[in-house]
This record gives structure tokens, C-alpha cells and sequence, in this order.
């Protein structure tokens, strides 16, 4: 059973920093591209970054300067490292990846991230 499990979220004042992982298990991610996501209440989930078998990453504007999506193939884990955080930045993030040889989406449950005084 594939499963992505993330952890790393909380409760942060604006400015502050956080670091989400997220682990999977019961497949090999390292040919898939990884992404964090993410939904705030009441809006659409939107995609904040991804990282690809080759290491090539892309941020959503939003986010870009101020988060860090990085992998452990060894681990088979990617993280995402948030500074410069703000109060907009609060949702739940979600882990996510494609597998194109199945056609599967693969979603963790999320983490809560909350930017406030």
C-alpha cells in the first residue's frame, strides 16, 4: 500500500520558520516527481512546489525566495524548508506525486501549518 505521511507542521508567528517532511512507503518515488500543495480555508488547492527525479525544482510565485523543496531518494523523503513565513501562508500542505505508469495521484493526509502572533 503506497502511503505519503507528512509531519513538520504548526503553529508559527509571522517571520518564523518551519520544515515539513514528508516520507513515503510502499513504492519507489525516486523516478517521480514530488510536490507540496496547499489549501487554505474556504480556497482551491493550489501548488506551491515541486522537485523532479533530476533534482529540477520550480516554486509558485507566492512562495519563491522564501520556501525550499528539496528530496532524500535514500530516504524517500522530500522536505520543504519555510522562512519569511506569513500569515497568508496558513493551510493545511499537502505531499503529493504521479505515478504516469499507473495513472495514480498519491496524497498524504496534510499538516497544518497556522502563521500567527
Amino acid at each position: 500500500q503506497v502511503q505519503l505521511v507528512e509531519s513538520g507542521g504548526g503553529l508559527v508567528q509571522p517571520g518564523g520558520s518551519l520544515r515539513l517532511s514528508c516520507v513515503a512507503s510502499g513504492y519507489d518515488f525516486k523516478f517521480l516527481r514530488m510536490d507540496w500543495y496547499r489549501q487554505a480555508s474556504g480556497k482551491q488547492r493550489e501548488l506551491v512546489a515541486s522537485i523532479s527525479s533530476d533534482l529540477t525544482t520550480n516554486y509558485s510565485d507566492s512562495v519563491k525566495g522564501r520556501f525550499t523543496i528539496s528530496r532524500s531518494n535514500a530516504l524517500n523523503s522530500v522536505y520543504l524548508q519555510m522562512s519569511s513565513l506569513r500569515p497568508e501562508d496558513t493551510a493545511v500542505y499537502y505531499c503529493h506525486s504521479y505515478n504516469p505508469l499507473y495513472a495514480l495521484d498519491y496524497w498524504g493526509e496534510g499538516t497544518p501549518v497556522t502563521v500567527s502572533e
